[in-house]
Parts: C-alpha cells; structure tokens; sequence
C-alpha cells in the first residue's frame, strides 16, 4: 500500500481521536498540531520536499 497525501489526513484524524480520548488534557495540543499539519499540507509543502 502507497501512502499518499489523500491517506495522511485520515490517519492523523484516527491518532488524533485516539489521544484525545485516552489524555483529554493534551486536546489543545492535539488540535493545534492537526491544523498546521493539515495547513502544510494543503500548502503543497510537502510535495515540495519530496522532489
């Protein structure tokens, strides 16, 4: 299995779900990663590293 781009986001939603779960505490933290993660992503920043 190839992951892409189109993979990444579900999977960080998973993690992320998870973790908020388990360590409610850390929501801020986790919610705060996801968004500029995603930010990045939706920037092509990472596209732009594979090269």
């Amino acid at each position: 299995m190839v992951i892409t781009s189109a993979h990444i986001q579900p999977i960080v939603a998973l993690v992320a779900g998870i973790l908020i779960l388990i360590m409610p505490r850390f929501l801020n933290l986790v919610v705060a990663i996801y968004l500029i993660f995603i930010g990045l992503a939706g920037l092509g920043l990472f596209k732009m590293l594979h090269t």
